[in-house]
C-alpha cells in the first residue's frame, strides 16, 4: 500500500498553511497540527476501506497466435470486489510487441470486468508477456494498493494468413480469377481446350481446317492458359529488408503479400516455392501445386529470421537460377538505396532474366514522398527535399533499366502491395509470358 499523488497533495497543503497560520498569529498552531492530524486520520481510513488484494481474482484469456500487421488483445478478467473500485491495468512484454498502454476501468460491486490490452506485433518470433501490474485506489483515491500477476507467456508471431482468408473469400468460386467464361487465349504456351461450332465474331485463324472436312461443318479451336507453372517467391533478408514500415518491418510486409500471392497462384493451378537470402543462402523450398501446400509455404516463410548482412545478390541469385531446371516466374521482394549500391544487383538480374521471368518488387517509402511534398517553408526543409528527390530519381533510374532488360516492376506502397502483385500476376498468366 502507498499514498497517491492526491494524498502527497493533501499534505503538501499543510505546509504552507501552517506557515500562514503561525505568521498570522502564533497560537494558531494547534490548528496546523490538527489540520496534519487530520489528514493522517483520513487517509489511514481510506486505506483501510481500500479492497484488499485478495478480493480480486486475474484471469488473463491469452490469443492462440499473433499475426505481423494485425492487432489483437490479450482480455483480462478481474474482479469481482466487495465495492466500487478504480483499478488501472499494464502489462510488460517483449520488444517484439508494442508496449501497450495503461489501462484505466471502474468495477461494480459483486460484477468482474473484462479489460482488453491490444497486443500489436512489430516482427516475427515470439511474443513474450512477463507479468500484469494491478494497481487500485481507496474510496477517496487517496491510498492505493498494487498487485502483479506473473504471465511468463510465449506467443508465436507467425506472417499475416488473415489477409489469405480474405483473399480466400474472393477466389472461392471456380472461376473467380479468370472470370465465368474460360480465357481464350492464343500464344506460345497455350493449351488446347475444346472444339466449338464457328459462329459470326470468332477469329478465322482458330478454325481447324481437317476437322471441319471431316464433320462437314466449321469448327474452331478453343484455348486456356496453360498451368502448372514453377512460381518462385524470392525474399531478400538483408538489413534493407529490416528496417521498420508503417510499425512492421519491410520483410513482414513482403512476406504477407507474398502468402496472398503465393494462394492466388495456388489456386490458379501453378506450384508455388520460396527463396530466401542475404549474404547466404537461407531457405529454399521447392515448388509445389495445391492450396494443401499453402501451410508448408506459411511455415517456410515464418522460418525466414532477420538478418543484418549485406545482401550478396550474385550469389543468391546464382544459386536460385542453378536450382531452376525449367523456365519459371521469380518475384524478387527486395530493396535498395541508390543506382550504385543497385549496380550488381542489376546485372545479376540480367542473367537471371535471359533464362527466367522475373518480377522485380520493392515497397514505396512513404517519408519520401511527404518530404518531397511538403512546403518549403525553411532551408532545412528545401534542402530535405532536394536530397528525397535525389533518391526517388535514382530509384526510377533503376526501375527503367530494368524495364530496358525485361523484367517487370512493381513498385507499390505496403497497404497495395498484394493486391498489385496478384494484379500483375493476372496480366502474365493471360499474356502467356512464362
Amino acid at each position: 500500500m502507498r499514498p497517491t499523488p492526491r494524498a502527497t497533495l493533501l499534505f503538501g497543503l499543510g505546509v504552507p498553511l501552517s506557515l500562514l497560520l503561525v505568521l498570522i498569529d502564533e497560537r494558531l498552531w494547534p490548528v496546523a497540527m490538527a489540520y496534519i492530524g487530520g489528514a493522517v486520520v483520513v487517509t489511514g481510513i481510506d486505506g483501510i476501506l481500500c479492497t484488499p488484494w485478495r478480493a480480486f481474482a486475474v484471469e488473463p484469456q491469452f490469443p492462440g497466435l499473433l499475426y505481423v500487421g494485425e492487432r489483437d488483445a490479450l482480455v483480462v478478467r478481474i474482479g469481482p470486489p466487495a465495492r466500487r473500485t478504480i483499478v488501472e491495468l499494464a502489462c510488460d512484454v517483449g520488444p517484439e510487441l508494442v508496449s501497450p498502454p495503461v489501462l484505466s476501468g471502474t468495477l461494480a460491486p459483486g460484477e468482474p470486468a473484462d479489460l482488453t490490452i491490444p497486443l500489436v506485433p512489430k516482427r516475427r518470433g515470439g511474443a513474450v508477456l512477463d507479468r500484469l501490474w494491478l494497481r487500485w485506489y481507496g474510496p477517496l483515491g487517496l491510498m492505493a494498493r498494487q498487485r502483479t500477476h506473473d504471465l511468463f507467456a510465449t506467443l508465436p508471431i507467425v506472417p499475416n494468413i488473415r489477409a489469405v482468408q480474405r483473399a480466400a473469400l474472393r477466389f472461392s468460386a471456380r472461376h473467380a480469377m479468370h472470370g465465368v467464361r474460360a480465357q481464350i487465349e492464343r500464344g506460345a504456351g497455350s493449351e488446347f481446350e475444346a472444339l466449338r461450332e464457328y459462329v459470326a465474331g470468332l477469329d478465322h485463324r482458330w478454325i481447324d481446317w481437317k476437322r471441319s472436312a471431316r464433320h462437314h461443318a466449321l469448327l474452331c479451336k478453343e484455348f486456356r492458359a496453360e498451368r502448372n507453372h514453377p512460381i518462385i517467391l524470392a525474399f531478400d533478408t538483408g538489413h534493407l529488408m529490416s528496417e521498420p514500415l508503417a510499425g512492421i518491418t519491410k520483410l513482414d510486409h513482403a512476406i504477407n503479400a507474398g502468402l496472398v500471392l503465393a494462394y492466388a497462384c495456388l489456386r490458379g493451378g501453378d506450384r508455388v516455392g520460396v527463396f530466401g537470402f542475404d549474404a547466404r543462402v537461407r531457405l529454399y523450398a521447392e515448388p509445389t501445386g495445391g492450396t494443401a501446400s499453402f501451410w508448408r509455404l506459411q511455415r517456410a516463410t515464418a522460418g525466414l529470421e532477420y538478418h543484418t548482412e549485406e545482401t550478396n545478390f550474385t550469389l543468391g541469385l546464382a544459386d536460385l537460377a542453378g536450382r531452376l531446371n525449367r523456365r519459371a516466374l521469380v518475384i524478387l521482394q527486395t530493396e535498395f538505396v541508390d543506382t550504385v549500391t543497385a549496380e550488381l544487383m542489376v546485372e545479376t538480374l540480367e542473367r537471371l532474366a535471359a533464362r527466367h521471368l522475373v518480377l522485380f518488387v520493392t515497397l514505396q517509402d512513404p517519408g519520401l514522398h511527404a518530404i518531397v511534398d511538403q512546403p518549403p517553408t525553411s532551408m532545412r526543409r528545401l534542402a530535405a527535399a532536394v536530397v528525397a528527390e535525389e533518391f526517388i530519381r535514382d530509384r526510377m533510374v533503376v526501375f527503367e533499366r530494368l524495364r530496358r532488360l525485361g523484367i517487370h516492376c512493381l513498385d507499390a506502397p505496403n497497404d497495395a502491395v498484394a493486391g498489385a502483385l496478384i494484379d500483375r500476376y493476372l496480366a502474365i498468366k493471360s499474356r502467356e509470358l512464362i
